[in-house]
C-alpha cells in the first residue's frame, strides 16, 4: 500500500494576534483618546475619575489581549465579557466627566460611540465564537495528512 500526502488549506480566516482583533484594535484607539483628554486641564488634576477612566479603557484592551492568549475558549468569551463590561463601565465614567464639566458634549459624544462600538464588536465577536465551536478559534495555516492510496 503506497501512502499519499494531501494538504488541506484552510479557508476560513484566522486570527493569529489578538492585535488583528477589531475590537481590541478599536479598543486601543479609544484608550489613546482617554488618555489624551485625562491628562488636560482640571481633569488631569482629579486623580480619582481620571484614574478610573484610564484603568477601565485599558481593562477593555487588556482582558481582550488575555482573553486571546488563554488559548481555550471559554476562558476567551469570559475575557471578552470582562472586556464588554469595562467598556459599559468607562461609558458610565464618561458621563461623569461630562457632568463634571471635564468634557465637552460633542466629544462625549464621539467617545461613548466609541466605546460602544468596541462593546458592540465584543459581543459580535463572543457570539461568532459561541456559534462557531472550538475547531474554528485556532486553526494552523495546513494541515498535512496520510492518506492511502486507492489501488
Amino acid at each position: 500500500m503506497q501512502v499519499t500526502s494531501l494538504q488541506v488549506e484552510a479557508h476560513v480566516p484566522t486570527i493569529t494576534r489578538f492585535e488583528e482583533i477589531e475590537a481590541w484594535q478599536s479598543a486601543r484607539q479609544l484608550t489613546q483618546r482617554i488618555y489624551a483628554l485625562s491628562s488636560q486641564g482640571a481633569f488631569a488634576r482629579d486623580f480619582g475619575l481620571r484614574d478610573q477612566m484610564r484603568r477601565a479603557s485599558v481593562s477593555v484592551m487588556s482582558n481582550i489581549a488575555e482573553g486571546f492568549e488563554s488559548r481555550t475558549q471559554g476562558l476567551f468569551v469570559e475575557f471578552l465579557g470582562r472586556a464588554k463590561g469595562s467598556a459599559g463601565k468607562l461609558r458610565a465614567q464618561l458621563y461623569a466627566g461630562l457632568d463634571a464639566g471635564y468634557i465637552e458634549q460633542a466629544l462625549f459624544h464621539e467617545l461613548t460611540q466609541l466605546a460602544e462600538l468596541c462593546s458592540r464588536q465584543i459581543a459580535r465577536f463572543m457570539q461568532y465564537l459561541s456559534n462557531a465551536g472550538a475547531e474554528r478559534r485556532l486553526r494552523e495555516e495546513y494541515t498535512e495528512y496520510q492518506l492511502p492510496d486507492a489501488d
